[in-house]
C-alpha cells in the first residue's frame, strides 16, 4: 500500500503529465491550424481563399474540448496579429481587417461550440459528431458572410454568393473527412 506521501507525488505526477498532453495538444492544433493556411488555392470570383484551416479548427475542438479548443484558436489569432505570417497569405492586423477577418474571428467561437457540443458521451454518437462539426462550420460561414459584406459593402445576400457558396462541395467533403479522422482517432487514443 502506498503511504501518503507517495500517493501525493503519484498523483502531483498524473496531474503534470495530463497538463504537459493538454498543452501539447493546444500547441500542436496551433501549428496544425497554421500549417492549414498554407494550403491556400484562391478563387478568382471570391476574395477568400480555400483552405484547410477550418479543419484543424473543428478537429482541435472535438478534441481538446470548448476551452482549449478556442484558446487554441486565440493564441493563433494572436501569433497572426502580431505579425508572424500563420495567416493564408500573411500575418497583421490587415488580415483581420481585410475580407478574411470574419472567417479567422469565426475559429474562435466554431472552436468553442464544437468543443461544448462534444463534451460528455456525444463523442461517441455519429449523428451529433457531424451535427457538432457541421454547426461549427455554420458559424465560420456566419462571421464571414457577415465581416466580408461591411469589408466589400454589398448586401448580405451577395456576400453569401461570394463566403460560402463556392465553398459547401469542398467544406461538404472537409465534414466527412474531419469526421473520419475524429473518430478514427478517437477509437486509436481513447
Amino acid at each position: 500500500m502506498l503511504d501518503v506521501k507517495a500517493k501525493g507525488a503519484l498523483s502531483q505526477e498524473i496531474f503534470l503529465s495530463g497538463a504537459i498532453v493538454r498543452w501539447t495538444g493546444v500547441a500542436l492544433f496551433v501549428l496544425l491550424t497554421s500549417l492549414g493556411a498554407l494550403i491556400r488555392i484562391p478563387l478568382p470570383f471570391t476574395p477568400v481563399p480555400v483552405t484547410l484551416q477550418t479543419f484543424f479548427v473543428l478537429l482541435g475542438a472535438s478534441f481538446l474540448g470548448s476551452g482549449r479548443g478556442a484558446l487554441t484558436q486565440i493564441i493563433y489569432l494572436a501569433l497572426g496579429l502580431v505579425g508572424i505570417p500563420l495567416f493564408a497569405g500573411g500575418g497583421g492586423i490587415a488580415y483581420i481587417l481585410g475580407p478574411t477577418g470574419g472567417y479567422l474571428l469565426g475559429f474562435i467561437l466554431a472552436a468553442w461550440l464544437v468543443g461544448k457540443i462534444m463534451e460528455g458521451k456525444t463523442k461517441r454518437c455519429l449523428l451529433k459528431i457531424i451535427l457538432a462539426f457541421a454547426a461549427g462550420m455554420g458559424v465560420i460561414y456566419l462571421l464571414g458572410t457577415l465581416h466580408l459584406a461591411l469589408f466589400l459593402d454589398i448586401n448580405p445576400g451577395e456576400s453569401f454568393r461570394l463566403a460560402v457558396l463556392p465553398f459547401l462541395p469542398g467544406d461538404c467533403l472537409k465534414l466527412i473527412v474531419t469526421t473520419a479522422t475524429y473518430r478514427t482517432l478517437n477509437l486509436r487514443f481513447r
